[in-house]
């Protein structure tokens, strides 16, 4: 299948992640556009907020507010009506590089993804090791997993007892045991990600989201592909996109089986002027959405 045929459901984005459904609607971030959007049933995209900083990851507090991850001040941010948003918790003493995706248990606990380099910066250090935060409801925060490369997106399964990180450097998805203060036992691997295209040298998972099967979807931008992918690494779906790299997805709609993917010609700020390319594009699949995202 090509996502060249799937439906816009957003464009004119600079640089479009960490897509969400929740309460009947897609969410996502504007990275580069500096905005948190909403797309309801009626199709409107309408902003919800607009950081001081570029937004990532998003997830909700078990009282229905929205926490946005704020890359480069390394905060997280709470947002209250009216677009309005307040320090949930601050993690710059402990941060080492760009805070990136972000997944929020039922309970509260917000796991936050440290890249370990600072994206923005001209020429990143990916060598830098990094880690997954626990942020508790309160704001407190603790590491939950250090000497990763380059965490990305996560995924909670029903239950809850376990969660699915994207290791975007180590090429490869990695599962963990939650434990019930919300602390993660060491990593195992979930799957190793090959390419499917011999002139593609690795496949760095992006965004990622689980279905009612055990199996994850993976935005893999390196390959122009987005892939469900098996525990163990059997490759059962591949959609490719040979238009726009994917660098995000998120299972929703009324059933949870349309599979929104956010694409973009490249991940790094356009320069002044550019046209933007970002977009949020949906394809129907056919097994549902489970878990969070």
């Amino acid at each position: 299948m090509d996502l060249r045929a799937a439906l816009t459901v957003a464009e004119g984005l600079v640089f479009a992640e960490g897509p969400r459904w929740h309460d009947g609607a897609l969410w996502f971030s504007d990275m580069h556009g500096g905005a948190v959007h909403r797309v309801g049933a009626d199709g409107v995209v309408e902003v919800v907020c607009r950081p001081d900083d570029a937004p990532s990851g998003l997830g909700w507090l078990p009282d229905g507010s929205l926490l946005v991850v704020a890359m480069e001040t390394q905060r997280l941010l709470r947002v209250g009506s009216g677009g309005g948003t307040r320090v949930h918790a601050d993690l710059s003493s402990v941060a080492r590089g760009s805070l990136n995706d972000m997944i929020v248990a039922d309970d509260g606990t917000a796991y936050v993804g440290d890249m370990g380099a600072r994206l923005f910066a001209e020429h990143p250090d990916h060598s830098v090791p990094g880690q997954i935060f626990a942020v508790a409801p309160d704001g407190g925060v603790r590491v939950a997993c250090d000497g990763l490369r380059s965490p990305n997106g996560m995924v909670l399964p029903p239950g809850q007892a376990t969660l699915v990180a994207a290791e975007s450097g180590g090429f490869r998805l990695l599962r963990f045991a939650r434990r019930s203060d919300g602390s993660l036992d060491a990593p195992t691997v979930f799957a190793e990600l090959v390419p499917d295209d011999p002139e593609v040298r690795f496949s760095a998972p992006d965004g990622i989201c689980g279905d009612e099967r055990g199996a994850v979807w993976v935005a893999d931008p390196i390959g122009s592909r987005v892939l469900r992918v098996l525990p163990g690494g059997e490759v059962t779906d591949v959609l490719a996109s040979p238009h726009a790299r994917p660098y995000a997805c998120v299972l929703g709609g009324p059933d949870r089986r349309s599979l929104f993917v956010c694409v973009a010609e490249t991940h790094g700020r356009p320069p002044p002027g550019a046209a933007p390319t970002g977009r949020v594009v949906v394809v129907d699949v056919e097994v549902a959405g489970a878990g969070r995202p």
